[in-house]
């Protein structure tokens, strides 16, 4: 091939993968509503209430929780941050705070599977 080719392949491949972007991340499909979660902390039950709109998470808020200020409701507020600009709950565990971190990510699938994912 060609140079020429080369460097057209090459502006095609990154027009495709900056049209992707962190939204390719993102699940589609969800219907626009106000849907509750729930999921087991360290403490006990983490819920959560999540907006979606026009098929994506726009807000997140933690309804109820006994986990301590720090580190679990450090780490619950980490990770809705990330949930928000990923709009995927496919994350990692926040370091000292596990229980918590999978509470909350497991309210908010919870929330996501009533919002018809």
């Amino acid at each position: 091939m060609k140079a020429t080719t080369y460097s057209l392949l090459l502006a095609v491949l990154i027009l495709i993968t900056a049209c992707l972007g962190p939204a390719s991340m993102r699940e589609p499909g969800y219907a626009s509503g106000f849907y509750e979660g729930s999921g087991r902390g360290l403490r006990g039950a983490i819920n959560v209430r999540l907006e979606v709109s026009n098929g994506e998470i726009v807000d997140i808020e933690i309804l109820e929780h006994r986990e301590s200020a720090f580190p679990g409701l450090a780490a619950m507020e980490e990770l809705l941050e990330l949930v928000l600009e990923t709009g995927s709950t496919d994350l990692d565990a926040i370091s000292g705070a596990s229980y918590s971190s999978r509470g909350f990510l497991e309210a908010v699938e919870d929330a996501l599977e009533k919002a018809g994912s």
